[in-house]
């Protein structure tokens, strides 16, 4: 069973409300990074934040994934 910085990585957010900001989220069940990412905000909205080409790999790391991975801003979503 592989430790918890094997199945995260750290989602950087390039632009829009959250430009600079980072998060720690896990991979998918196929290994791979999250196509997008939903997070909360205030008063039932959320940000919508899609992958884009950047990644990052640490040395030592799992050789196929990214220690890191860039984001850009979709939407806000208001439910």
């Amino acid at each position: 069973m592989g430790t918890a910085s094997e199945a995260t990585y750290t989602a950087k957010l390039t632009d829009g409300p959250l430009e600079g900001k980072t998060i720690t989220t896990e991979f998918l069940e196929s290994g791979d990074p999250r196509p997008r990412l939903e997070i909360p905000a205030t008063a039932g909205k959320s940000y919508v934040y899609t992958r884009s080409s950047g990644l990052e790999f640490e040395s030592g790391s799992h050789p196929q994934r990214p220690s890191a991975v860039d984001y850009r801003y979709l939407e806000a979503v208001f439910e």
